[in-house]
């Protein structure tokens, strides 16, 4: 039985579906102006255990991210340069629809490269915001028809403070919601809360289309609601994102739907908690501003990130340091490097799969399964390891099973002979002697019923 910890009740809650057996989830996607990092990373590997999760439990799953590609402001409180745009400037592109098409496109596929190293399983639905600018324009006019907004010389503002459940999912105080603060760009908001749905009078902004409030571009958080509506419904299972999500994103997404459809907008709401660096939260400023693509050049392998995400819970911080993440690929080359040697008896081991089912079942505890994983590993007298690894890898998703193509340099493979003679001829100290060898020239030797086994550390 699926448990989940629902950010809006603040508590865990058994999983139950809107739709037979089936989960709908949204997760919130990247503005594609630049590299994704490694904490934006993480996110998505949360989203992917979750996803995993829910496979493994017999669930059938659709799943959505969308790509924003226009409408987000530097500022989550509408104000600042559009972040596509600022992607101009620093690639000294021509302000054209074309270039900006051209940057989204190439940041999209480097994200994609990313996704697909840490072994992410892609949503059904990629949904992009610059091809759904009709979807929001008539989600905008459910929100105005049903009295929620009012206009000022940015645009189409959301008045939040007739939305009396506004602050329900930060649970913070509406003074504290800042998410279109009253400043000298828009002095005429009437509540420090309120946010644009549509905004216009900004004649140097490329990316614009005709609505009924004006040429202009839609806010960044009206997006969501029109995508998860059109592909998960007006009311879905599961919406993901990061903390910093709640206050802003998230809260207007709720108060966008519901006022929009009348009805509730998603039942659970996960919500991962930061990678941070020395500390802080990864930026420009605090550092460790590294990509995966970046990380693997210096020699980590991105599955090893992958496993250093599984070293925390999703609702933890985790430090991140290329000291963690040397110690994160010794383990999992380590795990790799036993499971080699297993040898596949059919069997399955019940007693340590149900303590791994326990722990992934209880909100996504990725620690606890990796610590049944390791107990079971190191347990000589147990049968059934292969296939239950096989098992707990449809969730871990870090191809334990799976043989690494090597290319072993002659030495070592000339060693590996001499100590294959040493062991028929039980000359013990000699046959460990060159296993060290072996070891201190990066490979290590597993030896099985078939022979000995080369792998790379």
């Amino acid at each position: 039985m699926l448990k989940l910890y629902n950010t809006l009740t603040r508590k865990k809650e058994v999983f139950k579906p809107l739709h037979d057996n089936e989960a709908r989830i949204y997760g919130c996607g990247p503005t594609v102006y630049w590299y994704q990092h490694i904490g934006n990373i993480r996110r998505y590997i949360f989203e992917d255990t979750l996803k995993r999760v829910l496979l493994y439990d017999k669930f059938k799953v659709k799943h959505a991210i969308n790509i924003t590609d226009v409408g987000h402001l530097t500022s989550d409180a509408d104000i600042g340069e559009d972040k596509m745009m600022k992607a101009l400037v620093r690639e000294g592109l021509p302000p054209t629809k074309e270039s900006l098409l051209k940057i989204a496109k190439k940041y999209t596929d480097a994200f994609m490269i990313d996704l697909k190293k840490v072994n992410f399983i892609e949503p059904d639905i990629w949904p992009k915001a610059t091809e759904h600018i009709k979807e929001m324009i008539e989600l905008i006019k459910k929100i105005e028809k049903n009295g929620y907004t009012y206009k000022t010389k940015v645009g189409l503002i959301f008045d939040t403070s007739k939305f009396k459940n506004y602050a329900k999912l930060a649970r913070l105080k509406k003074e504290q919601l800042k998410a279109g603060a009253r400043t000298e760009i828009d002095p005429e908001r009437k509540n420090p809360s309120d946010f644009a749905l549509w905004i216009t009078n900004q004649p140097t902004h490329i990316m614009q289309w005709d609505s009924p409030w004006g040429k202009g571009f839609p806010g960044w958080h009206i997006e969501c609601s029109a995508m998860s509506g059109k592909y998960l419904g007006e009311t879905f299972d599961i919406h993901t994102g990061g903390e910093e999500h709640i206050p802003v994103h998230h809260t207007n997404e709720i108060a966008q739907s519901e006022t929009a459809n009348g009805k509730k907008f998603v039942n659970y709401w996960l919500h991962m908690r930061w990678l941070v660096f020395k500390g802080q939260k990864i930026s420009k400023s605090s550092g460790g501003l590294f990509t995966i693509s970046g990380l693997e050049k210096q020699g980590y392998n991105p599955l090893a990130f992958r496993y250093l995400c599984m070293a925390a819970h999703y609702r933890t911080q985790l430090e991140f340091s290329l000291d963690n993440l040397k110690n994160a690929q010794n383990s999992y080359d380590r795990i790799k490097n036993i499971v080699s040697g297993i040898k596949d008896d059919g069997k399955i081991n019940e007693k340590y799969l149900k303590r791994f089912e326990d722990a992934i079942n209880d909100d996504l505890e990725m620690p606890k399964a990796l610590q049944v994983l390791w107990e079971m590993l190191r347990d000589e007298k147990t049968e059934g390891k292969f296939e239950t690894i096989k098992k707990m890898d449809e969730v871990f998703g870090l191809k334990l099973l799976e043989k690494e193509k090597i290319s072993v340099p002659k030495e070592v493979l000339e060693i590996v002979h001499e100590r294959e003679k040493a062991r028929k001829d039980k000359n013990w100290k000699k046959s460990d002697e060159l296993r060290e060898k072996v070891k201190k020239l990066g490979f290590w030797i597993n030896d099985t019923s078939e022979g000995p086994h080369v792998t790379k550390l």
